[in-house]
């Protein structure tokens, strides 16, 4: 069944919207049966407050450079529309989500809360599971799927959605293989899909023991045996 997601991330003022904190940057990456479609979306907004230089230090986006940019409420059916329908996919979900919905109730009239209109995907969840106990920030996923973001100073969102899509892709089984016919089956897809992994790392090299080796095995059978203990292999 075709699948589109919505890859997201968001800059705000600060970190609760509950204090009055706004987005001021929303970036969006599509992606359309695990392929990028290139049909994104982006904007900078005016979040009418200003923002601390703390906050600058993270996103690097400015007061001076939002003044001219629209309000929430200038883009917000745009927005609606895009993300309507598809998957989110979103590291630490909660905090994104959480300052959608904040812009969206601040509207007359509101527009209804993203889970009536999406489903969510939180990757930062889905690494905890994966890796547990470890770090498993935006970063370090880059560094545990060989993901490239050097090019990363700031916490941008339309970039941090582009290096989240490839964490995705990399975290979910590697991006399907782009395939030149015009129709292929769903079975064929899904079995694209099942043998990508060994796919990418190539065909498995097969060692044998040499003559000493196995010379050398029969020996520690035959102490383990003489010490009371049971080989299996020799069952």
């Amino acid at each position: 069944m075709a699948k589109r997601q919505i890859i997201l991330d968001t800059e705000t003022t600060g970190i609760n919207p509950q204090d009055g904190h706004r987005i001021v940057e929303i970036g969006c990456v599509e992606m359309f049966n695990r392929r990028l479609t290139g049909n994104n979306f982006h904007m900078y907004l005016n979040p009418d407050r200003f923002m601390d230089q703390e906050v600058i230090n993270i996103h690097g986006i400015t007061n001076e450079f939002v003044a001219d940019k629209p309000r929430f409420r200038d883009i917000a059916q745009q927005f609606f529309q895009y993300i309507q329908g598809a998957e989110l996919v979103i590291h630490n979900a909660a905090f994104d989500v959480g300052f959608i919905n904040h812009e969206f109730n601040l509207l007359n009239p509101p527009l209804p809360p993203v889970h009536s209109i999406c489903t969510v995907l939180d990757t930062l969840a889905m690494a905890r599971d994966l890796h547990p106990g470890q770090k498993n920030n935006l970063d370090a996923l880059c560094r545990r799927y060989d993901v490239n973001n050097s090019h990363r100073t700031f916490h941008g969102a339309l970039l941090d959605a582009e290096i989240l899509a490839d964490v995705y892709l990399a975290m979910t089984g590697g991006q399907v293989s782009l395939n030149l016919a015009s129709h292929q089956d769903n079975a064929e897809q899904q079995q694209q899909q099942q043998v990508q992994g060994l796919i990418r790392r190539g065909a498995l090299r097969i060692v044998s023991a040499s003559a000493a080796e196995l010379e050398a095995h029969e020996k520690r059978l035959d102490l383990v045996q003489k010490k009371g203990g049971s080989c299996l292999w020799r069952s």
